[in-house]
């Protein structure tokens, strides 16, 4: 098995390049980077030190966006995941880039990380930095999302892509976190996103997430 993916479950990117590679079906291995303590050879391959990275024999690659491409590139005999045109392709880059930039900071690095991560680092949640995510910053991306998505099963051109997919795991994070979309304020998102998580993909992956924030949290 020559594809190596660097990196923690929990991680919105992270899950991100997995759900790619098993919408692709693009077998892999998943070797354990958190974004804390990391190994030297690891800066090498990222400077940055952040999460995913991946290894395709000698080629080795940081960035989730720039991975998923690389793996829709390398493998177009596969599932489709950045469409088949340049339109659909540039809306779907820029719905990845939504989900990555403008989503991340609130699902990710405001709820899932001072509801699951800061207690373990013995720090006490942020509710009102989350509340403000919740009821002033969220709302208005919710609402262009649910404008996007409209009446369709999927963002773009009736296909699965990595549009959906991000926008997924960020949402993901969000619930970990112990939150959940409003179904009667976005009914078309929340229906999206339960679409998602019934998928193989996401299904393959969520347990042993579940599992895990449930340690975190003391649950278990």
């Amino acid at each position: 098995m020559s594809l190596i993916v660097y990196g923690a479950p929990l991680s919105p990117f992270v899950r991100k390049v997995r759900l790619c590679l098993l919408e692709k079906d693009l077998p892999y291995q998943l070797e354990i980077v958190t974004p804390f303590g990391q190994p030297d050879w690891y800066r090498e391959i990222n400077p940055l030190g952040r999460i995913p990275a991946l290894r395709d024999g000698e080629l080795t690659l940081a960035d989730s966006s720039v991975i998923c491409q690389y793996l829709e590139d390398k493998h177009p005999e596969q599932a489709a995941l950045y469409g088949s045109e340049p339109a659909h392709s540039a809306q779907i880059r820029w719905l990845e880039k939504y989900a990555d930039y403008e989503l991340a900071p609130l699902c990710t690095f405001t709820v899932f990380r001072n509801r699951v991560l800061k207690p373990t680092m013995g720090k006490s949640s942020d509710e009102a930095s989350i509340a403000m995510a919740l009821n002033d910053k969220l709302p208005p991306h919710f609402d262009y999302l649910e404008q996007q998505l409209g009446n369709k099963e999927y963002f773009v051109d009736g296909q699965l892509s990595m549009a959906d997919l991000a926008l997924a795991c960020q949402l993901v994070n969000m619930e970990h976190g112990g939150e959940q979309l409003d179904a009667n304020r976005w009914p078309a998102l929340a229906a999206h996103y339960a679409r998602m998580k019934a998928r193989t993909s996401l299904q393959s992956v969520l347990p042993g997430e579940q599992r895990t924030v449930a340690k975190l949290c003391g649950q278990a």
